[in-house]
């Protein structure tokens, strides 16, 4: 198995291997900054799921961060992770690097575009290590900056704390352990697809035993008409409480309101109705014949055993 052991003294006195940040000052090049991050709800869940298998004698654990960054590489967009195992005492810390790497071959298979980005580790606050890590991960995600999110899993403050730092050397002389994490800007991203899921789970919250039961295709549907004529409804108020002189007007909303009302086709009443109409017998048409095909396949089923 192949460890990497990082240590504040052994890194600090060895030149004839220089860090990433010594060899980048002495060619004059920079690691590309980043100025926004967009994390997925999936990659909280993960890391949650990394702490709560632990060992009992690890206090934290720590992973690699995999996604997507924009052309300039300024915005960061956190899709997946995975686990890395490692052992630290009081004087260093060894972090399997053959495990890292299989998993990270394994992955690009699977998502080809995806690369490293950072790391991320649990905890209330920084390691002492957390410089160190940075360094190497910094390698990993060359020629940017390598993002790092850290994630307080024990809820000390009473609910889930999420910091998303970035490394900035300090000092006359790049050293790995001369780091200094800055905080950087993060909004958590709800794909579609994952905000479905993350709605039953915040049922599943409320309800009496914890156990949320999903919902048909018709309910979704009522559902989703429901919010929509709440928000229709809401900004209907609002815009005539502005003509009305009751609300100050807002210059941004007046813009999102006016590119929303851009898009939207203008078609007549008595028009939209006979589409839907002829829509919704498409479906109910398809909805048959697939009730019919699945009770036919049963009688002929059982015909099949009876003979």
């Amino acid at each position: 198995m192949s460890m990497l052991n990082l240590n504040l003294p052994t890194l600090a006195s060895n030149s004839s291997k220089p860090a990433a940040s010594a060899s980048a000052a002495a060619s004059g090049t920079t690691a590309v900054s980043t100025q926004q991050c967009y994390i997925h709800p999936v990659v909280l869940f993960s890391i949650l799921d990394h702490y709560l298998r632990r060992s009992q004698s690890q206090e934290r654990v720590i992973g690699t961060l995999l996604g997507v960054r924009s052309d300039d590489g300024r915005v960061v967009e956190i899709r997946s992770c995975f686990a890395v195992p490692h052992f630290e005492t009081d004087d260093e810390i060894q972090v399997d690097m053959e495990h890292h790497s299989s998993v990270f071959a394994l992955h690009k298979r699977a998502n080809a575009r995806e690369q490293i980005v950072g790391w991320y580790a649990t905890g209330a606050k920084l390691s002492k290590y957390a410089a160190l890590i940075q360094e190497f991960y910094a390698q990993e995600a060359a020629p940017f900056n390598a993002v790092h999110v850290v994630v307080d899993a024990e809820m000390a403050g009473g609910e889930l704390g999420i910091q998303c730092l970035q490394g900035a050397p300090v000092g006359v002389e790049a050293h790995a352990e001369n780091c200094l994490f800055l905080p950087l800007p993060y909004e958590l991203q709800y794909p579609d697809a994952e905000l479905a899921a993350l709605q039953v789970a915040a049922d599943s919250a409320e309800a009496p035993e914890g156990v949320a039961t999903l919902v048909s295709d018709m309910e979704q549907l009522e559902r989703t008409i429901e919010e929509l004529r709440a928000m229709l409804a809401r900004v209907s108020a609002y815009v005539h409480d502005v003509c009305a002189g009751r609300t100050a007007a807002n210059g941004v909303v007046g813009k999102y309101l006016m590119d929303m009302l851009a898009v939207v086709p203008r078609v007549d009443a008595k028009q939209f109705s006979a589409l839907f109409q002829s829509h919704l017998q498409d479906i109910l048409m398809v909805a048959y014949l697939t009730n019919l095909t699945r009770a036919q396949l049963n009688i002929a089923d059982r015909l099949q055993r009876i003979a």
